[in-house]
């Protein structure tokens, strides 16, 4: 549409574009009212507001009114079909009008709106658009501000010194450097299945490591750097997989990452990489029937704290979970802490925060989707959980912290906990680390029952190790199928199974400084695609053919069998032996020119084969 002005006489005509630039000036007008009380800002403009738009099904992210957004944001926009969302019209206050791709979420319930080119820190950004609402069509209108992120490197953890006495070692696999165990309990009545850990800080490699109920080592995967944490076992589908976390843990206490997707033959499947420019953090890691992730990530942003007595040119540590939709990478929505939950809400302090030691007043480290349509999450540094609601994101009730919804029954309060779950009963367990500082005279595993109507929390089962331990961080607690609690307890290298009425029925722990954020305990079929391996002996070891064989990750040999012969190809039978743990020693009673094991499972059928070596 064309409009006109006489001036001095002349008719000038105002084309559209002359039209959207004077709209342009105005909405730039209005995002620069917004941003204006924003200097040094990390909170929400209106706390625990709403993700979803006025009048309609569509939850948002970046939240309107937030301070939080990292640069690199796409503008999620889930709860309908790509198809009901049109005229989507993106503009940063400095940035100008941008341009981008609706792009589908493959459950076809939204899309994100993705940028062509990352907004600027601080500015405003305002996005309008129209939504079809049965058979009607609604404008929206909302906006969010930029964060400054805090572009700090992060030292990441100290490197041990190797210790030879506290790693295992193997003839066949020297390259290895698991970490030695010490098993102190163990009883048949314990769960069947092996135990999941991904150890890390300490005298060896960090890795993810799978050991069984006698301390045998299983599988470990040795990385070159870094570190791994949080190995379990989850479904894709209907077929169990490897998850773990992967990157650099850094001594602020939180991880810059990557999840790891693995078959049962140790082949990777994906890697899943957060949205929005973040790094996935170590803290929680989901996989959804509907072909969707969750994970965490920490993103320090600028923030004045001059209110709760720290400087005025500091960065916070914000929390961030997202869920990611798989088959596309898209972010189909993102929760943020400083959007829900007050600074002031914190136990840690704010006095000696910096941009390289941000204020971590959150930490969230676990959480957890309900059919119900809530999500229980745990923030250590507030001591508390939350119930929020999935779609708006706002929190509808806290348990523990300086605002409960609950009333506390006697020793139900916890401090600086991790890994909250609610069963299937309803009642939810927790990993209570009581430190650091010292709350508790010992870390416990606690299970937690809510009462509704009467608005209380009460404690119906505690475990406690007989050594008494204090977990300064990190830990889990992972509820059986048969009942029995199996507890991690995080910078305290232990791991231990609990009957349902208390009793210790496996304990076990590793040497020195290593740590595992998590364990747990799950069924597992490993299958390597790699060949055994194998290694001769040396000549004065044994006056016949001896030889030492591992399969890294196998759980189906019974047996080994080793072959020997005057050449390669002339190879017949000459010892057999039960597998010991995972390393077995083949013993002939001559010598062999040429070797090779095979490894029988327990109907005696061959399962895999080392190469041919000289004997």
């Amino acid at each position: 549409m064309r409009r006109c002005l006489i001036v001095g006489g002349a008719i000038v005509i105002l084309s559209s574009v002359v039209t959207l630039a004077l709209a342009s000036r105005r909405i730039v007008a209005e995002q620069a009212a917004f941003t204006a009380p924003s200097a040094g800002r990390c909170e929400a403009m209106k706390l625990n507001a709403s993700a979803l738009l006025p009048g309609t099904a569509v939850a948002v992210a970046p939240l309107p009114g937030s301070y939080d957004a990292p640069p690199r944001t796409q503008i999620s926009m889930l709860g309908v079909p790509v198809s009901a969302l049109s005229d989507i019209r993106v503009d940063g206050a400095k940035s100008g009008s941008h341009a981008g791709h609706l792009r589908a979420f493959s459950q076809g319930d939204g899309a994100s709106f993705v940028p062509s080119q990352p907004f600027f820190a601080g500015e405003s950004v305002n996005v309008r658009g129209h939504v079809r609402v049965g058979s009607h069509t609604r404008k929206f209108s909302y906006r969010f501000v930029v964060a400054h992120q805090d572009v700090h490197l992060y030292s990441a953890t100290a490197h041990v010194s190797r210790n030879e006495n506290q790693i295992m070692h193997f003839h066949s696999r020297p390259d290895l450097g698991a970490p030695s165990l010490v098993v102190s309990a163990s009883s048949p009545q314990s769960a069947p299945g092996y135990v999941f850990a991904a150890p890390y800080s300490g005298s060896g490699p960090a890795g993810p490591m799978i050991f069984d109920e006698a301390g045998n080592l299983v599988w470990f995967d040795p990385l070159p750097s870094g570190a791994s944490a949080n190995l379990q076992v989850q479904l894709e589908g209907h077929t169990p997989v490897l998850t773990w976390w992967q990157g650099r843990i850094t001594t602020q206490g939180f991880g810059q990452g990557e999840e790891m997707i693995y078959d049962s033959s140790y082949h990777q499947l994906g890697r899943v990489h957060a949205g929005n420019g973040l790094k996935a953090d170590l803290h929680d890691f989901h996989i959804k029937p509907q072909g969707t992730a969750l994970l965490t990530a920490f993103d320090p942003v600028d923030c004045n704290l001059s209110a709760l007595g720290g400087p005025a040119g500091a960065a916070v540590t914000d929390t961030v979970m997202q869920e990611l939709d798989l088959a596309t990478g898209l972010v189909r929505r993102e929760w943020h802490s400083l959007d829900h939950v007050r600074l002031a809400d914190s136990y840690s302090t704010a006095t000696h925060a910096s941009e390289a030691w941000p204020y971590d007043y959150f930490h969230l480290n676990s959480f957890q989707q309900l059919a119900s349509g809530r999500t229980l999450i745990s923030s250590r540094n507030t001591s508390a959980l939350y119930e929020l609601d999935t779609l708006s994101g706002q929190v509808l009730s806290r348990i523990g912290g300086k605002h409960s919804t609950y009333k506390l029954g006697t020793g139900a309060s916890t401090a600086y906990q991790h890994d909250a779950t609610e069963l299937a009963n309803g009642t939810i367990s927790i990993f209570d680390n009581g430190a650091v500082p010292k709350v508790h005279p010992q870390s416990r595993g606690i299970v937690i029952a809510l009462d509704a109507a009467k608005r209380t929390d009460t404690v119906l089962a505690q475990f406690e190790h007989p050594t008494p331990l204090s977990a300064a961080s990190q830990g889990g607690f992972q509820t059986l199928a048969n009942g029995d609690v199996f507890i991690g307890w995080g910078s305290s290298p232990f791991f231990s199974e609990f009957s349902a009425a208390g009793k210790l029925l496996f304990d076990a722990h590793m040497h020195g400084t290593y740590q595992s954020y998590r364990a747990y305990r799950f069924n597992w079929t490993g299958t390597p695609g790699e060949a055994p391996t194998i290694v001769a002996a040396s000549a004065a070891a044994s006056a016949g053919a001896k030889a030492y064989v591992s399969w890294n990750g196998d759980t189906r040999t019974a047996t080994w069998r080793l072959l020997g012969g005057p050449s390669a190809s002339q190879l017949t039978s000459v010892a057999t032996a039960s597998r010991s743990g995972f390393e077995t020693a083949l013993i002939a009673p001559t010598k062999e020119a040429y070797i090779q094991a095979q490894a029988l499972d327990a109907t005696g059928a061959v399962i895999g084969a080392s190469k041919v070596i000289k004997g």
